[in-house]
């Protein structure tokens, strides 16, 4: 498993290239990018971070974060404490053919036993800050555009971008010696290198909205394995994803559902009818219904499974969402941003205390840690996605997985990667066996 950064001093790292505006240039302050910046700039580094909005800002997104996500969280520095505004949580409900079934978060040694919810709103300022606190510089409203790259060499020596609106708008250009990228899923540093994504690899689409409803405090997250859509009441098709209702603990609820490209019905389905279609099926004391929404139905793409590859070339890395970091799975997505950017900056510590080709060769070994991490993981789950697009095998799967507790319990492991791979039960030997012997995906 991939640890955070070592701490190191501000005297062991290399002063900053003449010419350069920061030793480090991070594109992006969601959870990925500030995460990153965090981590850097506790080492000693003068980091800029661009982000394109400014804070507060809505994100579409489910809002619940398992064990693996808190452990980044904690690792950090963030306060995950109740009385800190975090929710937390027991386990995962699972409903489907008929049966309703509560597990628990697994009791790890390597992750904490709860989970939570918190509003992106409120969540990614909270990471933001809390990478300013460590000393980076965030820059709000500094759209970046493109990469800018040496004419001799093709490395990546800085970004180019906008900065403000309107009358106000000024194209700006930043340089550094390393570039991350933690863009999302727009990936405009990467597309600007013709850097495109496989479409050999699972994409999902997810849709949310909120809601005010009575089930506002929840112990465990809720699953709904068994998505119908019913837009044409003749014609119900059971389709490859799940529907989530998460309560939120302010009176609301985030209500959503998730769809893999694997799907023969992904790109050609209307999906906030679909959500519709769905909650009119829930019961009503729910509150589900559109004269109970707060704000309108967000959409987003989640690009998962190393979508987009390689995640290093000269001088930029790819970090959470721009690389494909998105569990294929479960569409979980905020653990592996926090992940992939612990990992992005233990190299970017190591590179820039060196100098020549140790430099480069601690960038390199980037995209070997993240396949260490994950890649043996995500071809597993790049597998498991095809098999569920086949609605036969979705309707099997909860026909006869979901009254097998013990299978729950260990589907639930597997899901949301969470095992402890040396040690552990029977089913953490197991699924650690499976990664071992799963060549990784790259």
């Amino acid at each position: 498993m991939a640890q955070p950064p070592a701490q190191t001093s501000a005297q062991s790292v290399a002063p900053r290239v003449t010419g350069s505006d920061a030793d480090v240039i991070v594109v992006g302050a969601g959870p990925a990018g500030s995460t990153a910046a965090t981590y850097l700039a506790r080492a000693g580094l003068d980091v800029l971070l661009l982000e394109k909005s400014t804070f507060p800002r809505p994100k579409v997104c489910g809002d619940g974060f398992t064990p693996r996500g808190m452990k980044q969280l904690i690792d950090v520095g963030i306060d995950c404490s109740e009385r800190n505004g975090w929710l937390h949580n027991r386990g995962l409900r699972v409903l489907g053919g008929g049966v309703s079934l509560e597990l628990d978060w697994p009791d790890l040694a390597n992750f904490p036993d709860f989970g939570a919810v918190r509003p992106r709103q409120d969540f990614d300022e909270l990471l933001a800050r809390h990478a300013e606190k460590a000393g980076a510089r965030l820059h709000e409203e500094t759209s970046v555009t493109e990469a800018m790259t040496d004419e001799r060499t093709g490395r990546v020596v800085g970004v180019k971008g906008h900065v403000g609106r309107g009358k106000d708008k000024r194209e700006v250009t930043f340089r550094a010696p390393l570039t991350l990228a933690c863009d999302g899923v727009s990936a405009r540093v990467a597309l600007s290198l013709g850097m495109a994504k496989n479409d050999n690899r699972p994409m999902g689409v997810a849709v949310r909205r909120y809601y005010t409803s009575p089930r506002t405090h929840d112990d465990y997250l809720e699953s709904h394995l068994e998505l119908w859509d019913r837009t044409d009441p003749k014609s119900p098709k059971l389709l490859p994803g799940y529907g989530w209702i998460f309560g939120m603990g302010d009176g609301t609820s985030n209500v959503g559902l998730g769809i893999l490209s694997t799907s023969r019905a992904y790109g050609s389905t209307d999906y906030r009818a679909l959500l519709k279609s769905w909650l009119d099926g829930t019961p009503e004391e729910w509150g589900y219904r559109d004269e109970h929404a707060v704000g309108t139905i967000g959409g987003a793409a989640l690009p998962m499974g190393f979508n987009r590859t390689p995640h290093y070339r000269p001088g930029l890395l790819l970090v959470g969402d721009a690389g494909g970091m998105v569990n294929p799975f479960n569409g979980e997505g905020i653990a592996y941003a926090m992940e992939s950017a612990s990992i992005a900056a233990a190299c970017a510590i190591q590179s820039l205390a060196r100098s020549g080709s140790a430099a480069e060769h601690a960038l390199q070994n980037y995209p070997i840690a993240i396949r260490e991490a994950l890649g043996s993981y995500y071809r597993i789950g790049n597998l498991f996605s095809k098999a569920i697009g086949n609605p036969t095998v979705m309707r099997l799967a909860t026909r006869h997985g979901l009254p097998r507790k013990t299978l729950m319990a260990f589907l639930l492991k597997l899901l949301a990667n969470l095992h402890d791979p040396k040690g552990g039960d029977a089913s953490d030997r197991l699924i650690a066996a499976m990664t071992r012997l799963t060549p990784a995906v790259k």
